[in-house]
């Protein structure tokens, strides 16, 4: 008797997840056709890494968007532990992270493929956190660092998800979080 393959759940991670980001995030996952865990948000995410897996495996289909959020600490905080553990579940396939730039210090920063301005273009370099272009490949923010050690196949940097001078708002239907998104999924398996 064969046994059944139960395909990984596809998975979209964005570092970050206050107010203003979740709805960001929740209109732009809306906008593509992706499924968003709201309960993952957070300033900084509070759910236990074991609920956001359980709350991933329920979604009713993929992708599915997650924020995970440090709250601007430095080290290893909540929202990276459950990037890890999304990272080392076996019936999860992270398909692609959005990196948000932000004012932090003391960080490592994480190399970027490429990255989304406030104005919507693709850069082959790093954006701040209002979304403006920048010298190098490196974003810094509170929730990368972490990206340096999990097996992620794509990282695209922001700035402010529903921010960056109020070019990615939610009244404009969050266009560079839903650009980030759409890269993302086009570049997986999923289309």
């Amino acid at each position: 008797m064969d046994e059944q393959v139960i395909p990984k759940r596809k998975v979209i991670i964005v570092t970050d997840g206050d107010k203003v980001a979740r709805k960001a995030v929740e209109k732009a996952a809306g906008n593509v056709g992706a499924r968003c865990i709201s309960r993952s948000a957070g300033n900084p995410s509070h759910l236990p890494s074991e609920k956001v897996i359980e709350l991933i495996k329920q979604a009713k289909w993929d992708p599915v968007v997650v924020m995970a959020d440090d709250k601007g600490n430095v080290g290893e905080g909540n929202g990276e532990q459950i990037i890890r553990d999304i990272a080392k579940c076996p019936d999860i396939e992270i398909i692609g992270v959005i990196a948000v730039a932000s004012n932090s210090v003391g960080v490592l920063g994480t190399e970027v493929n490429f990255s989304i301005t406030k104005y919507g273009s693709i850069v082959n370099k790093t954006v701040d956190k209002s979304g403006n272009q920048q010298a190098g490949k490196l974003i810094y923010g509170d929730t990368v660092d972490i990206l340096n050690i999990i097996n992620a196949p794509i990282i695209i940097g922001v700035g402010d998800p529903g921010k960056m001078d109020g070019k990615d708002g939610e009244g404009r239907g969050s266009p560079v979080i839903t650009k980030a998104l759409q890269e993302i999924i086009n570049r997986s398996y999923l289309i």
